[in-house]
């Protein structure tokens, strides 16, 4: 119990070493103090009509800044629509709220014009589709650049699809400047939300091809989902407990055999996470604050140079050559 205690002790000491310091490269706070004052009240206004209507988007815009942000980093690719990119990748097919980032994008060029990047809209809206659903408040830097290239291709081979083993993924996260701790405290999301059945059916009747159900589960949870998951259009919550509050239940979950995804369950049987797991599944005010941090880190991936980038008019295509 005391090396537990201690283990866990360093965990969160590294993270608040990690959050607290600076990098010369890391995007500037006030970056639209004087340009658009106005951003975040703007931004917040239009959250709140749109999450009033449809609870369900904000754990949905906290995804799509996570789709984005793994695939050429935080650059709104994902926002671009046309044939062939990451918005036409089979891992994209049950993203939304991209309509949302456009309302908000409309609005914006109202105030202040050519000024405002769809890849900072949507990265302000997950945190404040965050605070909808009683998560942390964190501040965000901003400057980030709109990307001109978005491929499904690339969506297909970096997103997770939810059934990874816990390497694959500690290699994705560590690829983008993030760490085992990120890992598990960013997979706290699935605290709220939902997904098919389809990605989890296999699971359910025909885990490693051995027509059975995956003995992870807890038989109870599993005859629900037996139950609810007859047809893979279906919609079931990643938090069987309170799918639409942003606690530590999810970490409960996974202690009991309830994590909905293969790759959320196996968090608590690899001896790298698991002590994490543990850890955060009772103390939530730790939580909070080491999701705020993660989200943070995740927002300033780029894997662009910044005089590859622009601010796009609408976000879900390039500027014209004649826009500038």
């Amino acid at each position: 119990m005391k090396s537990f205690v201690v283990l866990t002790a360093a965990l969160f000491l590294v993270a608040a070493v990690c959050a607290s310091a600076y990098d010369e490269d890391d995007l500037p706070y006030d970056y639209y103090s004087k340009t658009c004052p106005k951003l975040e009240c703007i931004v917040h206004k239009k959250m709140e009509e749109w999450i009033k209507k449809d609870y369900s988007l904000a754990p949905a815009l906290m995804r799509l800044h996570f789709h984005d942000c793994f695939v050429r980093g935080c650059d709104a690719s994902i926002l671009l629509d046309y044939e062939g990119s990451e918005k036409d990748a089979n891992v994209s097919k049950t993203l939304r709220g991209f309509e949302v980032i456009e309302d908000i994008k409309r609005e914006l060029e109202k105030e202040c014009p050519k000024i405002v990047s769809c890849a900072d809209i949507l990265t302000v809206a997950a945190r404040d589709a965050t605070l909808a659903v009683g998560g942390p408040y964190w501040m965000v830097p901003y400057g980030r650049k709109d990307g001109t290239v978005s491929n499904a291709k690339e969506a297909d081979q970096l997103v997770p699809m939810g059934h990874e083993v816990v390497t694959d993924l500690l290699e994705l996260f560590q690829s983008k400047g993030l760490n085992v701790l990120d890992l598990v405290v960013l997979s706290g999301a699935h605290t709220i939300g939902r997904t098919t059945c389809e990605s989890l059916q296999y699971r359910l009747y025909n885990y490693n091809g051995t027509k059975k159900s995956d003995t992870r589960l807890d038989h109870l949870y599993l005859n629900y989902l037996e139950r609810k998951c007859r047809w893979a259009s279906e919609y079931v919550d990643l938090d069987a407990v309170t799918p639409k509050k942003f606690d530590v239940q999810y970490y409960k979950n996974l202690q009991k055999g309830m994590g909905l995804l293969l790759t959320d369950q196996l968090l608590y049987k690899d001896s790298r996470t698991a002590p994490i797991v543990t850890a955060l599944a009772t103390q939530p005010d730790e939580f909070g604050s080491l999701f705020s941090a993660s989200m943070v880190k995740m927002g300033n991936i780029q894997d662009y140079l910044s005089n590859d980038g622009e601010v796009r008019l609408t976000c879900s295509r390039v500027n014209a050559p004649t826009n500038y």
